[in-house]
């Protein structure tokens, strides 16, 4: 198993993409902290995840724009868990619109949660990895934030602000056998398009070189190669998981 007897810490892991992650995770091995907003959804991903992994994974609600939040649920995590190795800053939101259109508050709530969730996540797990001596952070970045789209002027920026961080504490963190990483999903078959319309959905097919958008398991197989020891001497990369959309 590639992550045996590591532990991992999830966000945005009730749904899609973060869940998806944390079933791949806990198949190899490891140990889940599931963290999210919605407490229900994350309570009965919780129940379900153990049936497969018995008493691996375990939920803590929380919001990541929130500082006080996060450093409570990373607390929790790790007196529950004794440690954390990998961190997955997979939370996201979207508040799309036109920029002649888009409020400020729908603009700074994707900022708050999309990029300053980011930061807060890392800075509160980073002292548990120093104290490690090696480490994994992931961060969601996304096609939307290197090429632009069309919509999308706050998910567009904090996504690609993502990717400046991530190079900047790839260089900073490294000397402390921390890895940082971040993956670039295209478009996935989430919530987050559930409620595009089909003539819409087929022309993203219709511009994608394998012809289908992505599933959660594909980005959660990226995580899972940045996570392992795999991935040992990969710094800094931005991996695009998007079927070639962007070439």
């Amino acid at each position: 198993m590639r992550l045996e007897s590591k532990v991992a810490l999830i966000t945005g892991a009730a749904n899609g993409i973060g869940y998806a992650a944390a079933e791949v995770f806990i198949k190899e091995g490891c140990h889940v902290a599931l963290v999210d907003f919605d407490e229900e959804t994350g309570r009965d991903k919780e129940r379900s995840l153990n049936e497969v992994g018995a008493g691996k994974a375990v939920f803590f609600q929380g919001d990541v724009a929130d500082r006080h939040s996060v450093d409570s649920f990373v607390s929790a995590a790790k007196e529950h868990f004794g440690k954390i190795d990998i961190l997955i800053n997979n939370a996201g939101i979207t508040r799309d619109g036109m920029l002649h259109k888009l409020s400020e508050e729908n603009f700074q709530k994707v900022i708050d949660v999309n990029l300053t969730g980011v930061f807060n996540c890392t800075q509160a797990v980073l002292p548990h990895l120093v104290e490690n001596g090696k480490g994994k952070i992931i961060n969601t970045s996304s096609v939307s934030g290197v090429y632009g789209n069309v919509g999308q002027t706050n998910y567009a920026a904090a996504k690609a602000a993502v990717v400046g961080m991530t190079k900047t504490w790839a260089k900073e963190l490294g000397r402390k056998g921390i890895n940082v990483n971040a993956v670039a999903p295209g478009f996935t078959e989430t919530g987050m398009v559930a409620s595009v319309p089909e003539k819409v959905i087929e022309g993203m097919k219709s511009m994608i070189p394998l012809g289908r958008l992505g599933k959660p398991e594909d980005i959660a197989k990226a995580y899972l190669y940045l996570a392992s020891d795999d991935s040992d001497y990969v710094n800094g990369t931005v991996l695009h998981v998007d079927g070639g959309i962007m070439m």
